[in-house]
């Protein structure tokens, strides 16, 4: 367990001894089957929910364990924090001083048009007053992608499941009518339709809750917003401007624009002859809001293949234009050019008529969040993930300054900032001590005449190679394919490995970025790739990203998983990329929570230091903190950090999805990304799997003051199969988060029960078994609306506490 010490956290946070103070005692508390237990004094305002696995804030503070939904008893603390039996429960699940509420679910009719509605897998939230006023203000809410059970044709979906007699699926009991039983137009118009983003208003209503109201200004912005301009083209795509009958699928002209060097560089050159005209946005996952409230909603995972058809072509020529349509992909069939999606969109939840722009100079990646360090008279910084394994670090920083937003509803001179600046990329030195986790960095500028140095794999996954003899994915790096270096295409991605580096890297070395691309624009069109070129530093997926309100020029950065993967391998100098030993309490891969500190007092210098602040992994292991794949990050109005969990689906509880919902194999003694089981040798056991022991997906708390500064305190958890995203303050008593995809790819009825032993590492470093059930798939938020087994929705959900105190914690 590598917990800071109170001094060190204070340092960490830059912050001083004297900011430290402790919480209140906690008082009496009524739980929610009737019972009482006694005053105790805590430094904390709340009880932390019991999660499965073993942590060492068990040990001194009493906790909450569930026992149904509104239901738990309190545990006194023990040196022995293990429990043999666990019992997961379809709700989210919050302490027993707090109550959660649905503002707003998938389905939910909240529009001016009746037709329309509240789209899917909701994700990032984000809330802005009106007049300054925080009882009333609008709620913007990215959508993500679609899921099973969604519909059974949808990406990913088990096979076990697709028998809809058997396993209904939720759009016609949400939405009211049938889809397609076919991959056709109407399906996958329906599919873009479920992403992108809303925009609704909500106010606080006379009982304290936030509620949606009717507004004017509540609206839509989807994967096929502006699909009537396909009607200007003068291909084959002329008359696609529609997808079904219904008055929002006949299309519409709310297209977007561009704005910065490819939308004057690259989309002029784009074969859908629409220029700097953009149908839709899609993918979207977290974001930010800026100091003049507007939002930037954040374009992921766009790429499309034959499994993830839901996208477009990721690949582009050097002039930045894509290669070609993927057959079969949403991008084919409406004719969407993949250069004008995986970008920045800004929008102003105020104006409809503020017509959304995809900021290019920000660059085109999988982008997860932006960060902003704004202040009046400086440059805007913009700080930046590109959420995939092997992905950069990235900062963006304006030509202009910031003037100061007099009126944050209606001033949005800042705006213009986005489209005129530099974007760099981190490159992480390695630590001088490979037993201390921090090190020096700098940024790279992604402009033309930077030099290219791409680092090799055998450099990359040295420190695996070291311990193991091999490297997973074999060091993988990928690099752009070029006719010009003995590549057969050129255009797209080029893989270099351990076992080609020797020929492969050479052709790539010493020159400029001007030798790849046609333009600045093409640069920032393909900026992974361009990225890893230049000797940007491949990452463990960085997701959230956040501005340390106590000091501007820390910057806290969510890795959230360090295995390698298809597309890149992360630095194993600088992260955990595997395990490293058969060791049980060896380190898990499992994502770490960072931070930047940038040597310049305004953030624009080219030079950092870095820092690991927490590692993932069981609270047993060597580094390890008792958590998995940190992603979204939060302050609150206190300075303390908050941080939500990204396990995948598939291994929730230790369960695949689908019908089945069989059993993953889980031993402390795998070595690398998988092994032989030492328990059945005709098994290979997947590192990934350890994941299983955290149960559901949760959100943490680690305050930054008091007597359990620095300690990694569990909050809630979500239904199972869900992510919770997107965590919000409204003023000093609400946190709006949002539950995505609860039962993903598992059917929600019947309802079946899983049980199975879990091996699980306690915090003395030993092994022990865990009786698990849960259940297979969620049926939430119908199951708390009286319909014990209807569809799962994702959903917005308000918690705050039941004492109506003003602060939060």
């Amino acid at each position: 367990m590598s917990k800071l010490t109170r001094r060190q956290l204070l340092v960490f946070f830059g912050a001083s001894a004297g900011t430290a103070v402790l919480a209140p005692v906690l008082g009496e508390r009524l739980l929610g089957n009737g019972s009482t237990y006694a005053q105790t004094t805590a430094p904390l305002s709340f009880t932390p929910v019991r999660l499965p696995h073993p942590l060492p804030i068990y040990q001194k503070q009493v906790s909450y364990l569930p026992t149904g939904i509104g239901k738990g008893n309190i545990l006194q603390p023990e040196s022995d924090a293990r429990l043999t039996n666990y019992t997961v429960f379809d709700d989210v699940i919050v302490p027993p001083e707090y109550e959660r509420y649905v503002i707003v679910r998938w389905g939910d009719r909240v529009f001016p048009n009746p037709d329309e509605y509240f789209g899917y897998n909701c994700d990032y939230t984000s809330f802005v007053p009106i007049q300054g006023n925080l009882n009333d203000g609008y709620l913007v809410v990215n959508h993500e992608y679609v899921s099973y059970p969604f519909s059974q044709l949808a990406p990913e979906t088990s096979e076990d499941v697709t028998d809809t007699a058997q396993f209904p699926i939720t759009y016609p009991l949400i939405v009211g009518r049938n889809l397609p039983n076919e991959k056709n137009r109407e399906l996958l118009g329906e599919f873009f339709y479920n992403i992108g983003l809303s925009v609704i208003r909500i106010t606080r209503n006379n009982q304290g809750y936030y509620a949606v109201v009717r507004d004017s200004n509540n609206r839509r912005l989807h994967g096929l917003s502006g699909l009537r301009i396909n009607s200007q083209r003068t291909d084959q795509y002329k008359d696609i401007t529609s997808w079904g009958t219904l008055s929002y699928q006949k299309g519409d002209n709310n297209y977007i624009i561009g704005t910065g060097p490819a939308a004057k560089e690259v989309f002029n050159l784009s074969s859908d002859g629409l220029g700097n005209k953009i149908i839709g946005t899609g993918f979207n996952c977290s974001g930010g809001t800026t100091p003049w409230n507007t939002i930037l909603s954040a374009e992921e995972n766009f790429q499309a293949s034959s499994a993830f058809f839901n996208g477009v072509t990721e690949a582009v020529k050097p002039d930045g234009t894509q290669l070609e349509y993927i057959e079969g992909t949403v991008g084919a069939e409406f004719g969407l050019v993949g250069e004008k999606y995986g970008w920045m969109v800004e929008v102003d939840p105020y104006n409809p008529n503020f017509r959304p722009r995809k900021h290019t100079a920000l660059g085109r990646f999988r982008h997860e969040n932006i960060a902003f360090r704004a202040e009046a008279g400086k440059k805007l910084i913009g700080y930046m993930g590109d959420d995939r394994r092997g992905g950069h670090t990235w900062k963006f920083v304006s030509k202009g300054t910031l003037v100061n937003p007099i009126d944050g509803n209606n001033r949005k001179d800042n705006s213009v900032l986005f489209e005129e600046g530099t974007l760099y990329v981190a490159k992480y030195n390695p630590p001088s001590d490979p037993n201390q986790a921090e090190g020096t960095g700098e940024w790279i500028p992604l402009v033309l005449n930077t030099t290219t140095n791409p680092i090799s794999p055998s450099v990359l996954a040295s420190v695996e190679l070291a311990a193991l003899g091999t490297a997973s994915r074999d060091g993988l790096i990928k690099l752009p394919s070029r006719l010009s270096t003995g590549q057969e295409v050129d255009g797209g991605g080029f893989d270099v490995t351990i076992t080609n580096e020797a020929t492969a890297l050479p052709p790539y070395k010493g020159k400029k970025l001007s030798d790849f691309y046609t333009s600045q624009g093409a640069v920032l069109v393909d900026a992974f790739l361009a990225a890893n070129l230049v000797g940007g530093t491949p990452t463990a997926r960085p997701e959230d990203l956040e501005v340390n309100p106590r000091n501007p020029q820390e910057v806290f950065i969510a890795y959230t998983d360090g295995a390698a993967g298809s597309d890149g391998y992360p630095d194993s100098r600088i992260f955990v990329v595997s395990k490293y030993s058969e060791a049980i309490t060896a380190a898990q891969p499992s994502g770490a929570l960072f931070k930047i500190i940038e040597d310049s007092a305004d953030g624009t210098g080219r030079t950092f230091r870095w820092q690991r602040f927490i590692k993932g992994g069981e609270a047993g292991s060597e580094p390890g903190d008792g958590f998995a794949n940190v992603d979204n990050l939060a302050f609150d109005n206190q300075g303390n950090i908050w941080g939500v969990t990204d396990m995948s689906t598939s291994a929730h509880n230790g369960f695949d999805t689908g019908a089945a919902g069989t059993p993953l194999d889980i031993e402390h003694t795998v070595v690398g990304a998988e092994s032989p089981s030492v328990i059945d040798s005709n098994l290979n056991v997947e590192t990934s799997n350890l994941i299983g022991v955290f149960g559901n997906n949760w959100l943490f708390f680690v305050p930054t003051s008091g007597q359990d500064a620095g300690e990694l305190v569990p909050f809630a958890y979500g239904p199972p199969r869900c992510e919770m995203t997107g965590p919000t303050f409204i003023g000093n008593d609400t946190l709006i988060i949002a539950v995505q995809h609860p039962g993903e790819n598992c059917p929600f009825t019947p309802q079946v029960t899983l049980s199975r032993d879990i091996e699980m590492l306690n915090l003395d470093g030993t092994l022990f078994n865990q009786k698990r059930t849960v259940p297979r798939g969620s049926n939430w938020p119908s199951n708390i609306e009286g319909k014990r087994q209807g569809p799962p929705r994702p959903s917005v959900i308000g918690i705050r506490r039941k004492d109506g105190k003003s602060t939060f914690v």
